[in-house]
């Protein structure tokens, strides 16, 4: 017996990390983004001679528009995978992946010779290709938590789809690193000219191995269970759970489905979904993809040279790798609410602390420190814990729509946050008055509000399955359970 759940556990350890590769190339291709701002302001924005607004305007349109297509791709995700299954989708968003690396790194294809003079006009394309790229991340950044969770046994539910945040970071840290790398190869001259291809074609690797790897795993069992896959179902769970564990579950699951049979968005109550988008939404507005796309941008602003500030963001990096390792394995442990408020606060503070920095014109060790605190926190907390309970907490029946919303609504967040951060940050009445240090005293209260509403909203899920995680809302949105209530106290 400890044979068998030896292997079903090793088994669903190698489904997780197949699918957290969807986490490590929207972590890619969120952060490659960050070594490139100086390239593509100086390849694209600089010949068309703009005014300062127009300037900074087209600048965070450029850097912040593969998040119109992630808004995209995590509307879509929910209804897409709900008819044709968590794995296909998958799929195509690996697929997604691989064409924008191309044609990001080479967006005169077919219109002007690559190099050329002309190639500076090819900024539509470029977007075009960033903006698809966003509905592959947009769609993996949804249907790779919602398919570990639904492997995943409630025990370690938590540690697993954390896997997902990990990857995620990982995906990061090692562009941050190939950034470094490719950036050391030349001057900025080259940089702004040739380095910048090279930076957005490395992706292309790590989405052909995604790809490949995607059809060697089973689809979700719950999604064949939603389907009237019953066989499909039944077989998928003994691999994953053993047999006797097999029947147990997928009992559970069918009488999840008899007991509510509609499968209408809000057929459970608002309450749940709107936890959801906020839980979305506060994890933007808090500033983390400002600090990590801007992050060389920032460290400039802070004095550094080009390759100092490249070392910096590693910095950043590594600290988000280490303190989500630490969220791996103390969410199962210690729940969800105690790390999400913790973590708010932490960021609150790290996020006053630098404003302050800034607006003081402090430009030394501590202003460093307060941006790695700021991470440290997060990165326990908000990145990978907020995951989880977007896979946790809505019912078998809505789990697709609702997920695919409150994602959605995240990547919309973080559109507007990328898109004002150079618009506060590089503003000259702005700069005058605050030197720097107004968006992060907006983040820090952001902050503070996000501690306020998980303490007031948001149930605990440690330890739940996701079948019983239904019994948590009411059947209409007039009340809370009693169990809720006592959750939420």
């Amino acid at each position: 017996m400890n044979q068998q759940n030896n292997q079903s556990s090793s088994y669903i350890t190698l489904l997780t990390l197949v699918a957290a590769l969807g986490g490590m190339l929207f972590g890619w291709d969120t952060a490659v983004i960050s070594g490139t701002v100086s390239s593509l302001d100086a390849y694209f924005i600089a010949p068309l001679g703009l005014d300062e607004y127009e300037s900074n305007s087209l600048l965070g349109t450029l850097v912040s528009s593969a998040l119109i297509g992630c808004v995209i791709g995590g509307a879509i995700a929910g209804t897409l995978s709900q008819r044709f299954g968590r794995k296909k989708m998958l799929i195509v968003s690996a697929f997604l992946f691989f064409i924008s690396a191309l044609g990001s790194a080479f967006p005169e294809i077919g219109f002007y010779a690559i190099g050329s003079e002309a190639s500076h006009q090819a900024l539509p394309q470029f977007i075009f290709y960033r903006i698809l790229g966003g509905v592959g991340v947009g769609m993996a950044s949804m249907l790779s938590p919602l398919y570990i969770a639904e492997i995943a046994p409630a025990n370690i539910r938590g540690r697993l789809v954390s896997y997902n945040q990990m990857a995620i970071v990982t995906g990061i840290i090692v562009v941050y690193f190939v950034n470094y790398l490719i950036a050391s190869q030349g001057d900025d001259s080259w940089i702004q000219n040739v380095g910048w291809r090279y930076m957005f074609a490395s992706e292309m690797i790590p989405a052909a191995i995604f790809f490949t790897l995607l059809f060697t795993v089973p689809e979700s069992p719950r999604w064949h269970a939603l389907k009237g896959h019953n066989k499909e179902a039944k077989q998928t769970l003994a691999k994953l759970h053993g047999s006797a564990e097999a029947e147990i579950e997928f009992n559970q699951i069918q009488q999840s489905f008899n007991h509510h049979a509609s499968s209408k968005l809000f057929s459970f109550g608002m309450l749940v979904v709107v936890i959801g988008i906020l839980l979305s939404m506060f994890q933007q507005l808090i500033g983390i993809n400002a600090v990590l796309y801007y992050a060389p941008e920032i460290f400039k602003t802070m004095g550094s040279g080009t390759n100092a500030a490249m070392l910096q963001t590693i910095m950043v990096g590594a600290v988000n790798v280490v303190f989500t390792l630490v969220a791996i394995f103390t969410v199962d442990k210690y729940g969800r609410k105690p790390l999400m408020i913790f973590g708010a606060l932490g960021m609150g503070t790290a996020m006053f602390a630098l404003g302050f920095s800034f607006y003081n014109g402090s430009m030394g060790t501590g202003v460093l420190l307060a941006m790695l605190v700021y991470v440290a926190c997060f990165s326990l907390s908000w990145g990978p814990v907020c995951w989880v309970l977007l896979s946790e907490i809505f019912p078998n029946k809505i789990r697709s729509m609702a997920m695919s919303i409150a994602v959605a609504a995240q990547w919309i967040t973080n559109y507007i946050v990328s898109w004002s951060f150079p618009l506060m940050n590089n503003n000259s009445y702005l700069t005058e008055q605050f030197n720097h240090g107004f968006a992060y005293w907006i983040y820090g209260v952001m902050s503070l509000l996000a501690a306020l509403f998980v303490w007031k909203l948001v149930p605990e899920t440690k330890g739940k399955s996701l079948e019983e995680m239904e019994n948590l809302w009411q059947k209409n949105d007039s009340a809370l359970t009693v169990e809720q209530q006592k959750s939420i106290a």
